[in-house]
């Protein structure tokens, strides 16, 4: 039994054969459904000129889930601090906690959640690509938006902030401004112990919490029973291969039965189950053990499920069954 708060990151998969404006359409479904079934949170990525992922801007994807649920928290998962002014996101995530009774995140990252330089260059408006003291210095300069009433309509709760991380570096960031983290563990499982570790080691007491407080995001793939949930998995099987071996994923989300038939290289095939055993796949009782196991080994005080399968009825299934 898990015992924790359960938190949900949704990506706007695109699958085969769809546009981005199909996958952006069973969203207010989800959001629905994820609000009924008790999740705390529900947090939105921003991924840029992707033809696998339609979560552009977690900002409007927030607002639109705001508008159709009413209890559960929503927010970015991230949004990602090189791309934006820190005086508009303030006053957007103000404006949204405003507008949804204060239920709302701000999740920040550093990635620029895009491959391709010409999309990057088009967000930066042609700066260089941000250094690791601009991304401090965006981070510090947004928090001190949030406290202003400059930037946040007056008598509105402040949006939580929220610092993202993948890597020991990332998350002294958080650390050092007293943040709760939200650890990448679906990216880089590698990495979660040494980060955990130098979060809580550097943790310095804030405004914004008096100790350190960690989210752990793993991918969750479950089904009614294990074989299921292995055909479920093809799919995103595959746009990791893809990723593994540099070629990006830059293709839309296969579907199970493509996925099926799809030879990998012998040499991807241990990477991939190395991936796959430090996350949560399976029939229910399976999965919730592993999600247990991974809260105790973390010492998480928060699961967040992300459930990569085609088809939103099957990930809706998914959330069931974990919830």
């Amino acid at each position: 039994m898990i015992d924790l708060p359960l938190s949900a990151l949704e990506l706007a998969l695109i699958e085969a054969g769809q546009s981005a404006t199909a996958a952006l359409a069973p969203l207010p479904r989800v959001s629905q459904r994820l609000d009924e079934l008790g999740y705390r949170r529900l947090w939105f990525a921003e991924h840029h000129g992707s033809p696998a992922i339609a979560s552009a801007s977690p900002q409007v994807l927030a607002a639109h889930a705001a508008a159709v649920t009413s209890r559960v928290r929503v927010g970015s998962g991230g949004v990602l601090a090189p791309n934006h002014a820190p005086f508009v996101l303030a006053e957007q995530f103000g404006a949204l906690s405003a507008l949804s009774g204060g239920r709302v995140d701000l999740g920040v990252g550093r990635g620029p959640g895009a491959v391709d330089p010409e999309v990057i260059r088009a967000m930066r408006r042609g700066a260089e690509p941000s250094e690791e003291a601009d991304y401090h210095s965006d981070v510090d300069e947004l928090l001190g938006w949030l406290g202003s009433s400059k930037a946040i309509p007056e008598k509105t709760e402040i949006p939580e902030p929220w610092l993202l991380a993948s890597s020991p570096a990332g998350a002294e960031v958080a650390a050092a401004r007293g943040l709760p983290l939200a650890f990448a563990h679906h990216i880089r499982p590698d990495n979660t112990a040494a980060s955990l570790a130098r979060y809580r080691e550097k943790f310095q007491p804030s405004k914004w919490r008096s100790e350190p407080y960690v989210l752990l995001c793993v991918e969750t793939i479950c089904a009614e029973t294990a074989d299921e949930a292995e055909y479920l998995a093809g799919p995103m099987n595959v746009l990791k291969s893809h990723l593994l071996t540099g070629g990006g994923g830059d293709q839309p989300l296969l579907t199970p039965e493509q996925a099926a038939g799809y030879e990998f290289a012998p040499e991807m095939v241990p990477q991939l189950q190395q991936f796959r055993a430090a996350q949560a796949y399976g029939e229910p009782a399976q999965v919730r053990e592993r999600l247990a196991a991974l809260a105790e080994q973390t010492g998480a005080a928060e699961i967040m499920i992300t459930v990569p399968v085609y088809d939103a009825e099957a990930r809706i299934r998914c959330y069931e069954l974990v919830a």
